[in-house]
């Protein structure tokens, strides 16, 4: 009997210890959060804040590092995560437009895509502007239709945000010409308050936190319309535009047409937001990370949710609280999403390609 307890409690004493060195995973350690886009723009405002407040949760309370690491329209970031960045746990990325940009590549990559392991994602939105000074004056959102000499700018030809700014536009008709390659949303900002661009779009946090109170304000530019949620079958409004007087794309094309838009670029704008939309933002650590760092951060992302000095610090910082989707079937929905028709494929190739350019 004596034996038999003596077994028991060592037993205990194992799983117990096992649990501890679990529960402190991150004991002692530093966490690096990678953004894929530059310092100021809306990736990096939104991270910062989650920076402020991950740490607390994660079991061990590890040191917290943002580090930016932009280019190639957010390439450059997904690529060292998954090729250089180390795979113990220590390292995770705050992705902005990875999945669609994944999506929409066919070209070989070093590490792919798919094999990462993903713990969380995001829906977001873009919001529209131009500026006002474009001919004949931009006063209202429905004198874009008459824009004259209208520059659309952009991150890079076949990103989302450069597509969906151009599949809009060609739906309402309006002429225009692209400038892309911007460093970041921040470099494109510079690029639209010296004129070199006049029409764009920002994620709410910088629309919130820097576009509304200085540009808007200052009546240098006018909201247009921002892309809806959309689940395959109805489009719905998102929290992080709650309290702006903006239209959803739908909504202005239907008010200016009577009628919703048809045919080949509508069904590749409802593709696009569908996807790029509901995991605009994603926190992904490398492929082959630890089990216990996946859990461990999944967990913590979990108690960020429900965290409401978070809630509070987002909030002020820009206008919503972000709502992230943590269940444990996350890292096989979004492998199944990363996967477009060859069509559609086939579709944004041409489209790229075609791209009017300059001025």
């Amino acid at each position: 009997m004596m034996k038999f307890l003596g077994g028991a409690f060592a037993a205990l004493l194992l799983a117990g210890a096992a649990t501890q060195a679990q529960a402190q995973f991150y004991q002692g350690k530093r966490f690096t959060i990678l953004v894929n886009y530059a310092a100021g723009g809306p990736t990096d405002i939104e991270t910062r804040v989650f920076a402020r407040h991950i740490g607390k949760h994660l079991d061990g309370a590890p040191a917290i590092v943002v580090q930016n690491m932009d280019g190639a329209a957010g390439l450059i970031g997904r690529n060292y995560l998954g090729e250089i960045a180390p795979k113990d746990g220590t390292m995770a990325g705050y992705f902005t437009g990875t999945a669609f940009q994944y999506a929409n590549d066919s070209r070989p990559h070093r590490v792919d895509y798919r094999t990462y392991d993903f713990v969380a994602y995001q829906p977001g939105t873009s919001v529209y502007f131009v500026r006002t000074d474009v001919k004949p004056g931009m006063k209202k959102a429905s004198d874009i239709l008459k824009a004259e000499n209208l520059v659309s700018g952009g991150l890079g030809a076949d990103n989302a945000k450069d597509i969906l700014l151009r599949l809009t536009l060609d739906m309402l008709g309006v002429k225009y010409n692209y400038v892309t390659g911007y460093k970041g949303s921040q470099g494109a900002r510079l690029a639209l308050q010296t004129g070199e661009i006049n029409f764009y779009s920002e994620s709410p946090p910088s629309y919130r936190g820097v576009i509304e109170p200085t540009l808007v304000a200052k009546g240098e530019v006018i909201p247009v319309f921002y892309d809806p949620n959309y689940d395959g079958e109805n489009f719905t409004d998102t929290n992080q535009m709650r309290g702006l007087d903006i239209k959803t794309f739908p909504e202005f094309y239907m008010e200016i047409n009577g009628k919703l838009p048809s045919g080949e670029l509508w069904e590749i704008y409802k593709r696009i937001i569908a996807l790029n939309g509901a995991m605009q933002r994603m926190i992904v650590l490398p492929p082959n990370s630890p089990p216990e760092a996946i859990k461990a951060l999944r967990a913590a992302v979990e108690k960020v949710n429900a965290d409401k000095s978070y809630a509070e610090d987002a909030v002020k910082t820009f206008g919503f609280v972000p709502e992230w989707t943590t269940t444990e079937d996350v890292a096989d929905r979004v492998r199944r999403a990363l996967v477009l028709p060859q069509s559609v494929n086939d579709f944004m190739t041409a489209y790229v390609k075609a791209a009017p350019r300059g001025r």
